[in-house]
């Protein structure tokens, strides 16, 4: 979607954005054991949208550097190996992409929230790093591949689509392409 490098940082963005505050949203209702109660994630009350704002306002920034560092470059490579841009229909395409890309964002994110979350700010040892991060990556990856696939995807193109429709090239823009 989008056709420049100013509109591939800003897609970026509103990707980033999306995903981490719908993760946040997930991590700390479990957090607060909504998970476990009888009614389950029924029960959540506002104050976890409150808390996973808060979270979200910094966790988006290693969601877009890590995106932009491998998680999107990795993500597309493996999607190759799978579509056929020239037969296969536009919607199985952006599916698998979304998919491979979260095959790869979803271990590198749970990785710097299990040292974010549990080693540096609840003091966990290190040792247990491998146990965290694999129970961190056990309990995300579900959630990580369809909130992308049927709400942060299809959300992210909404808001892109609205913020670029018929909207003038300056340029700088044109000459990214």
């Amino acid at each position: 979607m989008p056709k420049t490098k100013f509109q591939g940082i800003i897609f970026g963005i509103i990707m980033s954005m999306t995903m981490a505050y719908g993760m946040e949203v997930y991590n700390i209702a479990v957090k607060m054991g909504y998970n476990t109660m009888a009614g389950g994630f029924s029960n959540m009350t506002n104050q976890v949208f409150l808390d996973a704002l808060a979270e979200a306002s910094y966790m988006w920034i290693f969601v877009f550097l890590f995106s932009n560092l491998w998680g999107n470059r990795i993500g597309h490579k493996l999607a190759a190996r799978i579509i056929r841009s020239e037969k296969d229909n536009p919607f199985f395409i952006t599916v698998v992409i979304s998919s491979c890309t979260v095959f790869i964002m979803c271990p590198t994110m749970s990785l710097t929230a299990a040292i974010l979350f549990n080693l540096i700010l609840a003091h966990a040892p290190v040792s247990q790093l491998p146990a965290i991060w694999a129970g961190t990556l056990i309990k995300n990856f579900p959630m990580a591949l369809l909130w992308n696939l049927f709400a942060a995807g299809p959300l992210t193109r909404l808001l892109f689509r609205a913020v670029f429709k018929n909207r003038p090239q300056s340029p700088t823009e044109l000459s990214e392409v």
